[in-house]
């Protein structure tokens, strides 16, 4: 009689052993089947966060937080999360979420800079992108040439402008040395192709004519031509005379029309005043005007005079060109 009473009491234990390993597997097994809950967006992974909490606080369905652990232990590869910032989408599995923060590999963050802008924009930029440590502060531009490498101390022109990819905790100085340094690596490779007799001595100085070209023409398949003139004026000892350095040249001053003063101003930059390039870039100059300042057309133009939507009236002569001033910007027959 005892010996039955044992043998019911063992199959009850057995039994209930049973429907309780049966119940903790079906919980968590629900867990490979747990979706995020919404809506998609940006989730960051911090410094001290565990798998187990992150899975609860991104279920969209509570889970028991026993079933989350024994679930994390089978599957070990899932625990090992990174610190960083990813895009989470709603209703994705919550294991394939664990294995993106297990990757390591976070969203991309862009920022693109303009062809033609000035450091100075770049700067406000980087200061309003999203989040990027800021790490240049208030230091000078001086300060910052130290810190980039750049000799002269000047940063106009030493930055390509190009759509740079970050993640979260990149610094507004790594994005910058990355730019300097796709510059340079860009600028030596044209340099050592460029057509011969250029009248250049050094790379800085095509770099310089090349941001005078971005400034001159927004049309893209003219930066040859715009560049075969301003050699030609060199070789012949012209002056430049491009109102783009007459702007940067006044700084604050401009606002928005250029007067007589301004293209009698002496400073180094107004080329109607000066001979030659002026000393430093006026902007941040693409590609493709490196590329025509160092494979420029071959002409005889030595003036152009806007028409219009972009494009330029090219012409040989003085007389010609005073012909298409009175066409195209006085409006007279």
């Amino acid at each position: 009689m005892k010996s039955r009473r044992l043998k019911q009491v063992a199959a009850v234990v057995v039994l209930a052993t049973l429907v309780g390993v049966g119940y903790a597997y079906r919980e968590v097994a629900e867990i490979d089947r747990a979706l995020t809950k919404g809506p998609t967006g940006l989730f960051t992974v911090e410094k001290g966060d565990t798998a187990a909490r992150l899975v609860e606080s991104l279920a969209a369905e509570p889970l028991p937080g026993w079933a989350v652990r024994l679930w994390l232990r089978s599957h070990p590869e899932l625990a090992q999360i990174k610190t960083g910032t990813y895009e989470v989408k709603e209703k994705t599995p919550l294991a394939q979420t664990l294995a993106l923060f297990a990757s390591g590999k976070e969203y991309l963050f862009h920022l693109t800079f303009v062809e033609g802008s000035r450091f100075e924009d770049w700067r406000k930029q980087l200061e309003s992108a999203p989040y990027l440590e800021r790490v240049m502060g208030d230091l000078n531009e001086d300060d910052l040439a130290k810190e980039l490498g750049v000799e002269g101390g000047h940063l106009e022109g030493w930055f390509l402008p190009e759509t740079y990819a970050y993640t979260t905790h990149s610094t507004d100085l790594a994005i910058l040395r990355r730019a300097h340094q796709d510059m340079t690596r860009f600028l030596d490779e044209q340099w050592r192709k460029r057509q011969d007799n250029l009248p250049y001595k050094t790379p800085y100085e095509a770099l310089v004519m090349a941001s005078i070209i971005e400034k001159e023409t927004g049309k893209p398949e003219e930066r040859p031509r715009i560049a075969s003139v301003f050699i030609n004026r060199l070789r012949l000892g012209m002056k430049l005379q491009t109102d783009p350095t007459v702007i940067y040249g006044v700084k604050d001053r401009y606002d928005g029309n250029i007067r007589k003063a301004d293209l009698t101003d002496n400073n180094p930059y107004n080329t109607y005043v000066i001979d030659g390039l002026p000393p430093t870039p006026i902007a941040m100059p693409s590609k493709a005007a490196i590329e025509a300042a160092l494979q420029p057309e071959s002409s005889d133009y030595l003036y152009f005079v806007a028409k219009g939507g972009g494009e330029h009236y090219f012409s040989k002569s003085l007389p010609e060109h005073n012909r298409a001033v009175r066409e195209y910007i006085l409006k007279k027959p």
